[in-house]
């Protein structure tokens, strides 16, 4: 089989080209501008795929790598939420524009499956948990809104076009790899270097806050269970079903903690219902956060080149964030 991953050199996306690989059956293509993730991820199987740089917000040459494709793994995003305040038409050119430049392709080349990596910040602030694939959406920054409108363009060209989609909405994901460079972002890669250094950890709020993190493998996993998926146009949501606290990650993480302020905008809870998941993809997760955790501090030293953020820093980094969303 010919997939095809964009943003195949991230943190997600690398761990699916590595375990598509090991398949050995499919021939895999991954096209990324290196703009957030690093060829290195790709260390032990760069010579096993057809690696592209390219810029899919713009159509270029790349196109022609998507003749004869069977499945478009579309991974390739911007994911930060304070600079996707401070220039939002990068993230739109990037979410949204580089989406469509995507199904175009898709159309015309007549390829037959887009998987879309979703995010659950499009819930906003749900009223119900856990959060099932029909809760209202409410995305609060421009991040969360360019993936919401990826979405709906894939969803609307699927029922028009007559391909087959699937959104995974991806909660809290989590475990080696993911980014340690640019903005301020992910709790674990802030608090993982931080624990390099011997620094307290930064808590934002009063740590009682909970989210459903999700390990890597177990995203893998549903999104290897896509492949053999025939259903035509279909919203997923992918999470752990849990909901742990700041608190307990930090306890886990055997660090001292230091408080900062709260943020608008940002859910007390997350946690997905994946009833729908179970049942679609035969899918369920399988890794429980403490062994995910033995895991990521077994890779630490990944972080040590990661930006190592202090109160000041971070608060600094989030001005917008609070000039922004604060009601």
């Amino acid at each position: 089989m010919k997939i095809l991953v964009t943003g195949g050199s991230g943190f997600i996306g690398s761990h699916l080209v590595e375990n598509l690989v090991k398949k050995k059956e499919h021939n895999v293509i991954v096209i990324d501008n290196l703009s957030s993730g690093r060829l290195e991820n790709l260390n032990g199987v760069l010579d096993k795929v057809k690696f592209v740089k390219a810029d899919i917000s713009k159509i270029g040459s790349y196109k022609k790598y998507f003749r004869d494709v069977d499945i478009v793994f579309h991974l390739a995003a911007l994911a930060d939420i304070v600079p996707s305040i401070n220039n939002p038409n990068k993230y739109f050119n990037s979410n949204v524009m580089g989406t469509k430049n995507i199904l175009d392709l898709i159309i015309k080349y007549k390829i037959p499956k887009i998987i879309y990596t979703a995010s659950s910040s499009c819930y906003g602030i749900p009223k119900n948990y856990p959060t099932k694939e029909t809760e209202k959406l409410d995305p609060k920054y421009p991040y969360a809104l360019t993936k919401k409108l990826g979405e709906d363009i894939i969803m609307h060209y699927s029922r028009l076009y007559k391909f087959k989609a699937l959104s995974l909405r991806l909660f809290n994901v989590y475990g080696p790899k993911s980014r340690t460079s640019g903005a301020y972002g992910a709790m674990f890669g802030v608090f993982l270097r931080q624990k390099i250094s011997n620094r307290p950890l930064t808590v934002v709020g009063d740590g009682n806050q909970t989210r459903d993190f999700t390990y890597v493998s177990d995203v893998i996993k549903a999104l290897n269970k896509t492949i053999g998926y025939n259903g035509l146009c279909k919203i997923i949501n992918v999470g752990s079903g849990k909901s742990i606290s700041v608190n307990k990650i930090v306890s886990i993480l055997k660090c001292k903690k230091i408080f900062i302020p709260k943020r608008p905008g940002e859910p007390e809870i997350t946690q997905a219902d994946i009833k729908l998941a179970k049942k679609e993809l035969k899918w369920s997760p399988k890794i429980g956060i403490n062994f995910g955790i033995k895991n990521l501090l077994e890779n630490i030293d990944y972080w040590k080149d990661a930006p190592l953020w202090t109160p000041k820093k971070i608060k600094k980094a989030t001005r917008g964030w609070f000039k922004y969303l604060n009601d």
